[in-house]
């Protein structure tokens, strides 16, 4: 979670996400991205080409893409920004891994017959069957 959304953000979160992935076995090969000016940005366009990404972005007013990101925010927003009350935004902030881990490892999902994410990814550690 980060304060802004600058080229700069999106560009360290891109090579923390990629990282992320690579220690797990998984080979990105292109993101998607809104038009947001940081996706814009001469530095996404060469962290993308420095990671060896294509760079997708989506159309404007396009259910068929911008429908999922859509739907993700309003479940998170229900399931953990707004579920209950918090003290603060460090308070909210600290809850976020929690909610997360419950999300992609235990929520069962429909668009993958009821599974959580985390079993569409073979082979990671501590994931053999």
């Amino acid at each position: 979670m980060h304060d802004d959304e600058t080229a700069a953000t999106a560009a360290g979160v891109l090579y923390r996400a990629v990282a992320w992935f690579t220690a797990r076995g998984v080979t990105v090969e292109r993101v998607l991205s809104d038009n947001g000016s940081a996706y814009k940005s001469h530095l996404w366009r060469d962290t993308c080409a420095d990671l060896g990404i294509a760079m997708k972005k989506t159309r404007p007013y396009r259910p068929q893409t911008n429908g999922k990101i859509e739907r993700f925010h309003r479940t998170m927003a229900d399931g953990w920004a707004f579920k209950k009350f918090y003290n603060s935004e460090s308070a909210r902030r600290a809850a976020l891994p929690a909610w997360l881990h419950e999300y992609n490892h235990h929520r069962p999902h429909t668009a993958i017959g009821g599974s959580a994410p985390i079993t569409r990814l073979i082979n990671l550690t501590d994931q053999y069957s």
